[in-house]
């Protein structure tokens, strides 16, 4: 894909919608183009989480472990991203991901996301206010289902 292409891309990424086009053809430029065939695993279950996936085209299936057994719990197209939270810290693999279709992937290091929000600190700014916001709406939305579970 040409870097033009990888940007449009990116620039429809929520997680990046507080890049400036400049910004954002950076990150293209430190991006690698990754593909998969249908059924390849993309990352495993409990892995170290490194790096963050922009789907391309194709679509990704996310599953857990369900004692035993894979458990399908999203399917993600075009202009999604996988893994994202590596991105901003160090951890481990939550769900394990496989190409569902063909895919292309914009792959996304830590460390350069990590020299964009160091030399553009507004970023990180905006980045942790959208990201604080995002925690709010997610708690608040775990509070109305809460009873559900409850004993």
């Amino acid at each position: 894909m040409a870097l033009e292409d990888d940007i449009r891309i990116l620039s429809g990424v929520g997680l990046f919608s507080e890049l400036t086009d400049e910004q954002l053809r950076l990150l293209a430029f430190g991006a690698e183009e990754v593909r998969f065939a249908a059924g390849r695993v993309i990352f495993a279950e409990g892995a170290a989480a490194e790096c963050a996936y922009v789907v391309a085209s194709g679509r990704v299936v996310l599953y857990r472990d369900g004692g035993g057994e894979a458990v399908a719990l999203s399917r993600l197209g075009e202009g999604s991203i996988i893994g994202e939270l590596a991105l901003i810290a160090p951890g481990k693999r939550l769900t394990y991901a496989a190409a569902e279709t063909d895919v292309i992937a914009i792959r996304l290091s830590r460390s350069l996301f990590h020299r964009i929000l160091e030399e553009y600190p507004e970023v990180a700014a905006r980045l942790h206010a959208r990201m604080l916001r995002d925690l709010e709406e997610f708690l608040k939305r775990i509070e109305t289902i809460a009873p559900r579970f409850a004993d």
